[in-house]
Parts: C-alpha cells; sequence; structure tokens
C-alpha cells in the first residue's frame, strides 16, 4: 500500500529512483572506515525530503538534467554533514531510533566525517562548474551558522525577541529549504524571477516547518520521536513561549524564565511551563502563524499553470508544515 509520501512522490518517482544510486556514488572513498560509516548512514536516512524539494521545483520550472542531481547530492550532503555535527554539539546518542555516529564511533570521528561529507559535496560541485550552486550552499551554511550561534547567545541571556526567533529560524531551518528549491530552479535554467520565487517559497516552507518543530514540543504526545519539553529543558525560548511571555507582567515573565533557566528542571517544572503557554495562548498564535507562512508559500504556486508537478508540490508543502501533532 501507498504511503502518502509515495503518492506525494508519483511526478518525480524515477528521479528519487536514479538519485539513489547518484547519491550513493557521490560518497565512496578508499578509507574502509569510511565506507563502513557512509553505508551505516546511507542504511538510516529520513525521508529524503530535501531532495525532493530539488527535484519538485527543477520539474515545476523545466526539464530534469544533471545539475538538478548535482543540486540534490551536495544539499543531502550538507543536511546529512549538519545533522552529524548536531549529534556532536549536542552530545546525543541516538538519531532517528538508532545509535547516532558519535555514540558508535566517537566524537572526533562523527565531526571527521562531517567534515567528509560537506567537502565531497564541495568537490562536486567545483569538478562539474556548478559555482551558481556553490554560492547558493555556502551562504547556506554560513547562515545556518550565525542562526546557530545566535539561537545559543539569545538562550544565554534568555532575552530573545519574537523579531529575533523569526531570524534565527530563517538562518538555522529555513535556509536549507530555500536552497533546494532556488538550487533546482537555477539548475534548469529557470528565469530570475521564477528562481526568486521558487526561493522565497523554500524559505516560508522551512520557516512554518520549524514553527510546526517547536510546536512539537509542547504535545502530549507526538510522532516524530522528540521528547516533551525538550525545548524547554535545553533553555530555547521559541515562539509560543515568546508569545505567551508578553501576555503577562514583568514579574510573571521573570517567574517563567527562571523556571526554564534552572539547571536542574523536574517533570512538574516543565508541566508549568507547557499549561503557561496554553493558557496564554502561546500555542494558537504559533498555529495562525504557522499557517500563514505555509498558505504564502501555497499562494506562490498560484503563479504556475495546473500540472501533475504542482499538486505534488503543493501536497509536499503541506506535508512538510501541518504534520500530525
Amino acid at each position: 500500500m501507498l504511503t502518502k509520501l509515495d503518492k506525494i512522490k508519483k511526478p518525480i518517482k524515477e528521479e528519487m529512483v536514479d538519485f539513489e544510486g547518484f547519491f550513493k556514488d557521490s560518497l565512496k572513498s578508499q578509507v574502509p572506515l569510511l565506507s563502513v560509516i557512509t553505508n551505516f548512514v546511507l542504511r538510516r536516512r529520513g525521508k529524503q525530503m530535501r531532495p525532493m524539494f530539488v527535484f519538485m521545483s527543477a520539474k515545476l520550472n523545466g526539464e530534469i538534467n544533471k545539475s538538478v542531481y548535482y543540486a540534490a547530492s551536495f544539499i543531502e550532503l550538507l543536511h546529512t554533514a549538519t545533522l552529524i555535527h548536531d549529534d556532536v554539539v549536542d552530545e546525543s546518542y541516538e538519531r532517528r531510533g538508532f545509535f547516532s555516529i558519535n555514540a558508535l564511533w566517537k566524537s572526533k570521528i562523527a565531526v571527521l566525517v562531517g567534515d567528509f561529507l560537506l567537502s565531497k559535496g564541495m568537490l562536486m560541485a567545483v569538478e562539474n562548474n556548478e559555482f551558481a550552486l556553490l554560492k547558493i550552499v555556502s551562504s547556506a551554511v554560513q547562515a545556518m551558522s550565525e542562526g546557530e550561534l545566535k539561537q545559543i547567545e539569545k538562550t544565554r541571556k534568555m532575552n530573545i525577541t519574537e523579531e529575533e526567533y523569526f531570524d534565527v529560524i530563517k538562518k538555522k531551518t529555513a535556509v536549507l529549504i530555500s536552497a533546494c528549491t532556488e538550487g533546482g530552479a537555477r539548475a534548469v535554467g529557470a528565469g530570475e524571477e521564477n528562481i526568486e520565487n521558487m526561493r522565497s517559497l523554500g524559505e516560508k516552507v522551512g520557516i512554518a516547518f520549524q514553527i510546526r518543530d517547536d510546536l512539537f514540543d509542547y504535545q502530549k504526545t507526538n510522532s516524530i520521536g522528540k521528547p516533551i519539553g525538550n525545548d524547554i529543558k535545553e533553555k530555547k525560548i521559541t515562539l509560543p513561549l515568546i508569545f505567551a511571555l508578553n501576555q503577562v507582567s514583568v514579574k510573571e515573565q521573570r517567574r517563567i524564565l527562571r523556571i526554564v533557566k534552572h539547571q536542574k528542571k523536574n517533570s512538574r517544572d516543565i508541566q508549568y511551563v507547557v499549561d503557561f503557554v496554553k493558557e496564554h495562548g502561546g500555542l494558537d498564535y504559533a498555529r495562525t502563524k504557522m499557517n500563514e507562512y505555509t498558505n504564502s508559500a501555497l499562494d506562490i504556486l498560484n503563479f504556475y499553470p495546473e500540472s501533475d508537478i504542482k499538486n505534488s508540490f503543493a501536497e509536499l508543502i503541506q506535508y512538510t508544515t501541518k504534520r500530525k501533532e
């Protein structure tokens, strides 16, 4: 039986099958240890949402060519590298229900594997004269690093505003999806207006996706394996909490922030913050914002004529930004 994602993928099914072989080839190495680890990576990859965004954007704007495969592979290499590095930084020993690379091979090897994947993508772009792609991905890497560092700084100071929150998630999360949609359109030679439309669409999807992820932190149950209250434990102040804090007095704000800032929070403390956010409209406000960004992304598709790829693209956007809680 076909899954929802299989149905969405139908117009790019052949391309995604071909991509699997293309991506596998891009990981090849003469070092036995690297071969073992990259095989481990290949067997435990996720839903491949980012390559799907590359191929959807490319097919909506032109004919699929080899440059599209380079774009999808480079961005998937970058995404995989950042996940590996994130697990090291977060000292996380599990990824999608399996041991992470740093859990099995230690942090030093994990960092080097991440560097290897990123360098493979850069070499692929340079050796095939894909300099526009190199610029897109390099800009994304810079923005992602800045976003992560800004979030760390704001987590320490506990003073992030809504405007700063959106700046962080635009850089930290949305820029990679916008690289997918921009890269796909540019690879097929789309005009500058359409390339910008695709970049903007990807950014809006990425922002909605991150808000959705932040909302998961406040759900009693969720389907993605994210621990409830994990952001609160890590002292991350996300949109639901930012809005709720703005609805109360300075005294109440300080009381909530003291709980979030405290190193040893128990489950009762976390539940108190979750209840506070719900009672002061934080979840409803975040959902409204998420829907606004999702709808803005879908509006961009209205500039394109009706087609199977357009319909599937719209379904992919909905799937990405409105996953079940």
